[in-house]
This record gives C-alpha cells, sequence and structure tokens, in this order.
C-alpha cells in the first residue's frame, strides 16, 4: 500500500491549502507566527516533506479564517 502522503488525494490537500494561504494574503512567515511554528515548518507541510495530522490542519485552516467542515468539502465535494 502507497504510503498516503504521497498519493495523488493528499497532493490534492496540500495545493488547496496553499491556495486558501495565498487567496487570503497571508505569507508563510505570517501562518507560522499565527500557528506559534517555524516558515521552515510552515513550508514543509505545504510541500509535503512533513505530514499535517487532522487537529494541526485544523488550526491551519482557523489560522486562515477557515474551518475544517468547509475544507473538506471544497476539496471532496458533496461526497
Amino acid at each position: 500500500m502507497q504510503k498516503t502522503l504521497y498519493t495523488r488525494e493528499y497532493q490534492d490537500m496540500l495545493k488547496l491549502l496553499r491556495e486558501k494561504r495565498l487567496l487570503s494574503h497571508v505569507s508563510q512567515a505570517e501562518l507560522a507566527k499565527r500557528l506559534d511554528w517555524t516558515q521552515a515548518e510552515v513550508s514543509k507541510c505545504e510541500t509535503g516533506v512533513r505530514r499535517l495530522d487532522v487537529v494541526e490542519l485544523k488550526l491551519w485552516l482557523e489560522a486562515l479564517e477557515s474551518n475544517l467542515a468547509g475544507f473538506v468539502v471544497e476539496l471532496y465535494g458533496d461526497a
């Protein structure tokens, strides 16, 4: 079984996260500050080097003034 970090589905999630950050006009450095992370940690997550767990994903989205439920609908549609 392929590790989920390398699946198309996970890559699509990372792409959407980055798009949300850019549409919010938030830099990686600013997002890192909001999360109390380093800019390098944000970059590693966005590029798939470091995996986000569901709690971190929720915090990330909240830092962008978004929410997990809406993100899942945007990512998967109504399915």
